[in-house]
């Protein structure tokens, strides 16, 4: 069913929560992986001409770099795992890249924002998953526990 599996990652180890599904549909479907990290370039553009852009590029795209070997060494004997750094806006370079024609599927985390940080900063999944043409797993790499959820006075019990 699936050939290959889109793995945006950020580097952060929450992202490791979603690549355990990712790895496991991998498996269990005979697919590849293809990891890749966007270099959001629009994010420094206010910088102050001085600063020196080839620097701070070369910094993000080492960043990157870091990001999708440690999806490489993440993955199960046997899983292909292709990578990528991108550049551009992490939204659109992901629904770029989540065609048919590449992909069969995107696995991504969501960060679980709220409030005013969601409106500020926006959701890169949840437009992902209102634009991609192919199917979307979204996971939720920060899980609370049901008492957070629920604001109540039980035992804390990972939800997932």
């Amino acid at each position: 069913m699936y050939d290959c599996i889109l793995v945006p990652t950020d580097g952060s180890s929450e992202v490791e929560h979603a690549l355990e599904y990712a790895f496991e549909l991998a498996e269990l479907h005979d697919a590849a992986i293809r990891a890749v990290y966007v270099v959001n370039a629009a994010g420094y553009g206010g910088l102050p001409m001085e600063t020196a852009w080839e620097g701070i590029s070369d910094a993000l795209r080492a960043e990157g770099q870091t990001a999708v070997e440690r999806v490489e060494d993440l993955a199960p004997d046997g899983v292909r795992v292709e990578t990528a750094v991108l550049e551009g806006s992490p939204s659109r370079v992901i629904i770029d890249q989540a065609t048919p024609d590449t992909c069969d599927l995107v696995v991504m985390g969501t960060h679980g924002r709220g409030g005013i940080d969601r409106l500020l900063l926006g959701s890169v999944t949840e437009r992902v998953v209102r634009s991609a043409c192919v199917p979307v797993l979204t996971v939720n790499v920060n899980p609370k526990t049901v008492e957070e959820r629920e604001g109540t006075d039980r035992s804390p019990v990972t939800v997932e």
